[in-house]
């Protein structure tokens, strides 16, 4: 049997938990807001339209904040469409998936279907075809009491109350060739640096985020981030972050080493931050906001857009059934945003519903969870107070992209007496016992769950998607304050501890 070994103790913070770690996305592409957060005939739909069965499942799985309306659609969304009487907006050709957008919802049913879950808007504004003015519209649309002449228009529209959203994009993946409006580093940054001084102007609370790297694979990943941040230093908080993983080429112990991944762009995007801050003589700390994430498998066929002059509205696309071992990434990647909480202020999984999401929806029938579903709802509720650093001594795999890696990964919690230890073995044939030394008094067990399986290949469905769910591990034992715990192979695990 394979030993690991770790010390946990709350006098050794990281930071605090950020409840912006656990948002989400909603973009206007494939099945994500058409029959899924909203389906006017569904038999639960409210009278906004919207799906209470979504609603119940996205405050189940504890979201904090989502980002809307994209993503790759925001940088050709006119915002203008989506507001003023329904039978009055126009049908717009989205050039970012080759759909038909009807903007039946738009800005104000988006802000009432957030109210109604219980999260905190994040807007994006469009800074590939449009720029300073329509952002600062749209700004004003938000958050301007009453008077001029934009507030007044949504108050006609029948919103008194400013919606007074705090979290602002400034545009998305500006460094991708495949960005409606692609833009140099210089171009960006000029124009984020502009729209952001004048977004200031109207709001000085706005916490804005920059357009990092969509991908640590770019060729200008590092490059751009400096060039970006030496343009938006005095007028950003935090820039962004965006990564996705799958399997690929049939190698499932290296996927199973993302978060590897993960660790290494939040490092790199922290150390060029803190050099453009040291160049700039400034203490200014600027976080990270990983604000898409998952897992997707892009060169599936659920992945190619609609050609030709078929334009259909709310098309399957991106449409991934997920896996245990998808799963157990997914369970990792939060560990490691939970684990640089002092530099990831913000994250959202990308996406919510239908489009690669935890939460999927069959037009006029139920709705279900996806195997990734699981690790985020009990990681969202339970990791609480502050993150603790973990000191691990772990056997080691070799992977083919990462080369050798741990075996297991964790990372803790803790507020009060109540602490919360997230562990993942990531080898893909063997079990692996693990022993943690506890500080701090918190030596009591209350729970332990595992997600695992004989079959890492199995997926849920909507005719079953409760087969698999974590479930108690009885391996798990506390004595003489030392947790003791056997991890299956491919598996994500909880364990709950209190005085």
């Amino acid at each position: 049997m394979r030993t690991a070994s770790l010390v946990i103790d709350p006098a050794f913070a990281v930071g605090p938990v950020r409840r912006r770690t656990f948002g989400s996305f909603v973009e206007h592409l494939g099945r994500c807001v058409y029959t899924g957060i909203h389906e006017p005939d569904h038999p639960t739909a409210d009278a906004d339209g919207f799906r209470g069965d979504v609603l119940d499942l996205t405050r189940e799985l504890g979201v904090s904040t989502v980002r809307y309306p994209g993503g790759n659609f925001v940088s050709g969304y006119r915002w203008e469409d989506g507001v003023g009487p329904v039978e009055q907006r126009p049908r717009r050709l989205d050039l970012a998936w080759h759909s038909m957008d009807p903007n039946t919802v738009g800005t104000d049913e988006f802000m009432r279907w957030a109210d109604k879950a219980g999260i905190e808007p994040m807007m994006a504004v469009n800074l590939g075809t449009r720029g300073t003015a329509e952002a600062l519209d749209l700004l004003e649309y938000c958050n301007v009491a009453a008077d001029s002449a934009i507030a007044e228009q949504r108050r006609a529209n029948g919103v008194d109350e400013p919606y007074r959203v705090k979290m602002w994009c400034l545009g998305n993946e500006m460094d991708g060739p495949w960005q409606i409006g692609h833009k140099t580093a210089h171009e960006y940054g000029r124009l984020a640096a502009e729209t952001a001084r004048a977004m200031r102007m109207m709001d000085p609370s706005l916490e804005l985020v920059a357009c990092g790297s969509s991908q640590r694979s770019m060729p200008t990943f590092g490059e751009w981030e400096r060039v970006v941040l030496t343009e938006t230093w005095d007028f950003v908080d935090m820039i962004s972050a965006h990564a996705y993983y799958w399997e690929r080429d049939e190698d499932l112990q290296s996927f199973l080493g993302s978060a590897v991944d993960m660790d290494r762009f939040i490092d790199q995007v922290a150390a060029t931050a803190d050099a453009v801050g040291a160049a700039n003589k400034s203490d200014k700390v600027i976080g990270i906001s990983f604000d898409e994430w998952n897992v997707w498998y892009q060169d599936r066929a659920e992945s190619r857009p609609p050609s030709g002059d078929d334009w259909p509205v709310a098309p399957v696309l991106l449409e991934d059934n997920y896996s245990v071992a998808d799963a157990v990434v997914v369970g990792n990647l939060l560990i490691s945003l939970l684990r640089h909480t002092d530099r990831v202020w913000s994250a959202n999984l990308a996406q919510l519903v239908n489009v690669i999401a935890p939460i999927m929806t069959v037009p006029g029938g139920k709705a279900w969870k996806q195997t990734i579903f699981h690790p985020f709802a009990l990681t969202a509720r339970h990791a609480k107070g502050e993150v603790l650093r973990v000191v691990l001594d772990s056997p080691t795999i070799e992977t083919a992209q990462f080369g050798t890696i741990d075996a297991v990964d964790a990372v803790a919690t803790a507020e009060g007496d109540e602490m919360t230890v997230f562990l993942i073995n990531r080898d893909v044939d063997s079990p692996v016992d693990v022993s943690v030394a506890l500080r701090g008094g918190s030596d009591t067990l209350v729970e332990a769950l595992t997600l695992s399986s004989d079959d890492p290949r199995y997926q849920a469905s909507a005719e079953d998607d409760a087969s698999v769910v974590p479930v108690a591990n009885d391996t798990a034992s506390v004595q003489d304050g030392k947790l003791s715990i056997t991890l299956p192979p491919i598996s994500w695990t909880m364990v709950r501890l209190a005085r």
